[in-house]
């Protein structure tokens, strides 16, 4: 009578854990170099100044121990417009802001120099690109997101 006692408390006390159990979390953070967060839709008229057009943007973040070169990688949109990074280093943990206007670069903010608008309000993909082609990461909005899309 007490092995079975205790095997019954045993297995209510399990029972019991399971079903207080905390809910489980979001998926962890994308690893590696990812798209972060996109403002599309820049607030305001699109009236085309390179104030509006600098508040259209993509956050890549490096999710990683260690600095990544961008040199040779690429933003893409359904469009087919594209930024090709030259020499910069991200590094460990931290993000780099790709504008869509004209300003000068530096090593958290770059500018892709357009001087219209890339990305579509009403629905668009962001693609980051290996140098070799590879799709590295992709995020996709509609109207149905507010202006600005948490990619992950």
């Amino acid at each position: 009578m007490r092995i079975s006692t205790a095997a019954a408390l045993t297995a209510t006390a399990l029972a019991g854990s399971l079903l207080t159990a905390a809910p489980a979390q979001a998926a962890p953070h994308q690893g590696g170099l990812h798209l972060g967060m996109i403002q599309y839709d820049s607030p305001g008229s699109d009236r085309g100044s390179n104030t509006s057009l600098n508040a259209e943007w993509v956050d890549l973040h490096n999710n990683t121990r260690s600095a990544i070169q961008l040199k040779g990688y690429k933003l893409k949109d359904n469009t087919g417009y594209t930024y090709t990074f030259g020499s910069l280093k991200i590094a460990a943990g931290k993000t780099v802001r790709v504008h869509t206007g004209k300003a000068t670069n530096n090593a958290t903010h770059v500018y892709w120099g357009r001087t219209w608008y890339v990305w579509n309000n009403s629905s668009d993909k962001a693609r980051l690109l290996k140098p070799n082609g590879t799709l590295l990461d992709s995020c996709a909005w509609t109207t149905r997101d507010p202006g600005t899309k948490n990619c992950h």
